[in-house]
Order: structure tokens, then C-alpha cells, then sequence
């Protein structure tokens, strides 16, 4: 089923954009299909026509004949349709189905030897300090076991880049799925932006889980967020870096009356080792720096998730114009299309949503690249497969016109395999 929406212009629209015409359904007119058909019997004469020359020529110069052959059999790979079907088909599919990626049989590049740089080069980006000194913590806390220091005393367990500096990814080309493992979904949740990178699991009933969110990949990290991807998409603030983060959590548990006397010393004594070793090492332990307050300052709108969206605007208001619906009625306009019965009445609850990208597409042709960027994290945030087309014609576009080309890989490897699930590792 096309879950494009249609155009509210049908046959008689006029707009020949091409971005336009990925978005929306049109049916064809009469003379359209007649024209079609014309243009099919023009190109079948021609290949004829094409076929006895080469005949002709055959009987003349064979060595010719046979270098243009293998030329033009290049251009035309039918393996090659067949990808561009099976990803436009898995669109379609529900979320928590998994869809079968041929770009994971493809072999792996060879990890670097460098640590960073092969953290770097599996994620799209590059990691503070703070994970790193985070990690040497732990090694000294649990030696055998590292990702697990935290677990008895506030049940996290260190995932994601963390799995690479504990070497978990040595050795393993194929996981239980029989795909090789892509570090752009291992441990994405399902209402994960390409912002949210995750870096802790928590309670697996409610899937929270704590992150990096940045909002340019070539920036370092904006702050550590939450999740409980079981219960929404909103994304909590949670510190200004890992140790901030990680000391509000344990300072959190301590004062929690729910916690046993035996389970409070525990805890109070690995604050205090946790403490000493931040302050040893530089680690700023303030829940708020100076540079989140900063991007508190420059974001241009809060968005569903909550955690707002920054992008470059000029002395001239120029990058961002918002989008013309209260977060309430965009809630309402989402739901009422997600939960429509037939195709008829999702085309008709469509028609809001149709409009908005019309504007979109407007604010794009004048440089107001964060207008599209909103929409689409508000779909996504607002979840459902029935979006995922939409959310494509969207945020691809977004990340490229903000030169932020790394988020459209993430944004795009996700939907084809968003599931709403806890057990998210590529390594197993």
C-alpha cells in the first residue's frame, strides 16, 4: 500500500517538483496513461530498431560490438532495482517487525587500531573526554567487569560505545540475526533521534535508558539525556556531561526512602570514591555548565520530544520559521491520521499534515532549513509506521541542507529497522 498521502490537486496538479512528487500520490489522468503508453511503443521501436543494427554491425565488427555490450550491461543491474524495491517496501512494514538490509552482508571496513577513531568511525562521531575517563572509573571499580559498576546500586549497565572499549565487538562479523552488526542501531530505542546516541540501559520494563544528545555531529555532545522509550519520546535532560549525570543519579538514590539501610551505605560510599576521581581528573561534576545554558539560549523551538532543536539563523532570521500549529493541535493532527480505518480517511485526515509540508517546502526555497526539521522530529517523536514515509520526505533533506549528512544515514537506517523492543544490541 502507498502511504504517500494524496495530493489535494490530484490529476490536475501542477507542481513538477521533484521533492513534491516523491511526497504525495498522483493519479494519473487519461491522457497521461495514453501518453505513457505512446512513449512505451516509441522506446519498443527503438530497441527493435537497435537490435537489427547490432545485427548488422555484428556480421562487420564483432570486437566492437562485443566492447559496447559489456559497456552498457554495466549501466544496467537489475540486482540494483531489486535494492531500490526492497527499501521502498520496507517503509511500509510495522515497527517491530525487523527488515532485511542487504547493505549488512556487505564486509565490514577494518576497525582502527586507535581506539577513538574506531569509536568514531562506527558511530558517525566523536566522543568527550568524559566517556573515556568514565570507562577508566570503572576499570578500576570492577576490573572484571567494568560496564556492570553501577549496576547493583542504580541497575545501569554501560552499553554502546562502551561495548567497544570492553572489546565486545572483537570477533563478531555476524550477529544472531545473521546480519552484520550496524553501530547506528545498536542500542537505539525506538523514539532515539540521530541526536541521541545511547550510552547507559536501565529498567528494562520501561526501556530507560540515558544518552549523548548533540545537534551537530561534528560538534561534541550537548548534554546527557533520558528515556523511557515504553512509556513516550520525551527526551529528559540529565546533566551536562556523564559524570554530572552519573553523580544526580547516585545523590537521587541516596535520598530515596524506598532504599535499604545496607544499599544507602553502598551507595554513599561509591559517591564518595566517585567523587575523588572525577575531581582528580578534571571532570566538571555541576549539573549545568555554562555551555548548556548557552544552547538553552539559541534553541529556536522545544519540539514534542522536549529537548529542542539548534540551528544556525542569521542577523536576519533566516534558518528557521516556526511550524504553524500549537504542539496540542500537531498531537491531535498525528493521532487522528494514525488511527484512521480505511484509506479514505486517512487521505482526508492527511490534508493538515499536507499543508504543513507545503509550507515546509516554501521555507526550504528561502533558506529556513529548521522549519523541516521540526516537523519531522515531531512525527517521529509522535511515533507509528504509518508516518515513516513522511518523516523520510523530511528529515533526510533537513540534516542535508543543515550539512548535518551523518544524521540522514542514522534517520534513514532506523525506520527500516525501528523496533519497539529492549534487547537492541547489533552485537548479539
Amino acid at each position: 500500500m502507498d502511504l504517500r498521502p494524496l495530493c489535494k490537486y490530484g490529476e490536475k496538479c501542477y507542481r513538477q517538483n521533484q521533492q513534491h512528487q516523491k511526497q504525495y500520490r498522483h493519479p494519473k489522468s487519461k491522457r497521461k496513461r495514453d501518453d505513457e503508453e505512446d512513449e512505451e511503443l516509441v522506446k519498443k521501436n527503438k530497441i527493435d530498431d537497435e537490435a537489427v543494427d547490432e545485427t548488422k554491425c555484428k556480421n562487420s565488427d564483432d570486437e566492437d560490438i562485443k566492447k559496447h555490450v559489456e559497456s552498457g550491461s554495466s549501466k544496467a543491474d537489475p540486482e540494483n532495482e531489486e535494492e531500490k524495491e526492497a527499501k521502498s517496501d520496507s517503509v511500509e512494514r510495522e515497527e517491530s517487525e525487523p527488515v532485511d538490509d542487504e547493505a549488512d552482508d556487505s564486509e565490514a571496513p577494518l576497525s582502527p587500531e586507535d581506539i577513538k577513531e574506531n569509536i568514531k568511525q562506527k558511530y558517525l562521531a566523536e566522543f568527550p573526554e568524559d566517556l573515556y575517563q568514565m570507562w577508566e572509573f570503572c576499570k578500576k571499580e570492577n576490573p572484571g567487569n567494568p560496564e556492570e559498576t553501577f549496576k547493583s546500586t542504580l541497575g545501569f549497565t554501560l552499553v554502546g560505545p562502551f561495548d567497544i572499549l570492553a572489546g565486545k565487538h572483537k570477533g563478531v562479523k555476524i550477529n544472531s540475526r545473521g546480519k552484520r552488526p550496524n553501530y547506528l542501531l545498536h542500542w537505539r530505542y525506538y523514539y532515539d533521534p540521530p541526536e541521541f546516541t545511547t550510552i547507559i540501559n536501565g529498567d528494562r520494563e520501561s526501556q530507560f535508558h540515558l544518552g549523548y544528545y548533540r545537534d551537530d555531529p561534528a560538534e561534541m555532545p550537548a548534554f546527557v539525556a533520558a528515556n523511557s522509550a515504553k512509556e513516550n519520546g520525551n527526551i529528559v535532560y540529565r546533566g551536562q556531561n556523564l559524570f554530572a549525570s552519573i553523580k544526580y543519579f547516585l545523590e537521587e538514590k541516596i535520598k530515596s526512602k524506598d532504599v535499604s539501610s545496607d544499599l544507602k551505605k553502598k551507595t554513599e560510599s561509591l559517591l564518595k570514591r566517585f567523587i575523588e576521581y572525577a575531581k582528580e581528573n578534571g571532570m566538571d561534576l555541576d549539573y549545568k555548565s555554562q555551555v548548556t545554558k548557552n544552547r538553552d539560549k539559541k534553541v529556536v523551538c522545544k519540539t514534542l520530544h522536549g529537548a529542542g532543536i539548534v540551528v544556525p539563523v542569521d542577523e536576519n532570521d533566516v534558518g528557521y520559521r516556526p511550524v504553524p500549529e500549537t504542539p496540542a493541535d500537531l498531537r491531535k493532527m498525528f493521532r487522528k491520521i494514525a488511527e484512521s480505518k480505511t484509506d479514505k480517511e486517512r487521505d482526508k485526515n492527511f490534508e493538515p499534515l499536507q499543508e504543513l509540508i507545503t509550507y515546509i517546502q516554501f521555507a526550504n526555497d528561502e533558506c529556513d532549513y529548521g522549519e523541516g526539521l521540526e516537523l519531522g522530529l515531531d512525527l517521529f517523536t509522535h511515533g507509528g509506521s504509518v508516518f515513516h514515509t513522511t518523516i523520510l520526505s523530511l528529515l533526510p533533506l533537513a540534516y542535508q541542507l543543515l550539512r548535518r549528512d551523518e544524521y540522514s544515514k542514522i534517520i534513514e537506517a532506523h525506520l527500516k529497522k525501528r523496533r519497539h523492543i529492549a534487547d537492541l544490541s547489533e552485537l548479539v
